[in-house]
């Protein structure tokens, strides 16, 4: 198997989870929380796709499909362009209610662009220094297996948390 293969098989099931995680819930419920402090479903997964998109364009020198393609302005959030939900507090938790078919088609537009871009990486690319400012420096290989493992625990988490509200 390349290397490319497995990358696109990570992030193909991220993508299902992401669906099946979100199938038949209406907004009210992905915006549900199990309390005030906790994050909702849509918040979780707006998140680690939001992740995704940044460090996939950042990676491939590319703008983020969130505001190349007017996600941003769809969403009307009311956060600056740049935010990707890190440092967030339960206000802004909360302040992320969308519909099931905008979450969804952010994250498949986001997937799209993920796969195109790792479909076209070898063993040496991976090998590319993308971020500096860690010791040992961060290559691309080491970035996109950081993605897939927040991207699977916020996943997880978003699981948990259809699981908890469907049994009420």
């Amino acid at each position: 198997m390349k290397s490319a293969d497995l990358l696109a098989d990570a992030f193909g099931r991220i993508h299902e989870a992401v669906h099946d995680v979100v199938d038949g819930l209406t907004a009210e419920e992905l915006a549900e929380r199990v309390d005030p402090e906790a994050n909702s479903i849509v918040w979780l997964i707006w998140h680690l796709t939001r992740i995704q998109d940044d460090h996939i364009a950042d990676a491939a020198g590319t703008e983020q499909i969130w505001t190349a393609d007017g996600w941003f302005d769809r969403f009307a959030l009311g956060f600056p362009a740049g935010s990707t939900g890190y440092g967030h507090r339960a206000r802004d938790v909360a302040a992320v209610r969308v519909d099931p078919e905008l979450l969804t088609g952010y994250h498949d537009a986001v997937h799209e662009r993920t796969l195109s871009f790792v479909r076209t990486l070898t063993g040496p690319a991976l090998d590319r220094v993308v971020d500096e400012a860690w010791s040992p420096p961060v290559t691309l290989g080491v970035r996109l297996v950081s993605v897939i493992s927040d991207d699977l625990q916020h996943i997880g988490q978003a699981a948990f948390v259809r699981g908890v509200l469907r049994r009420h």
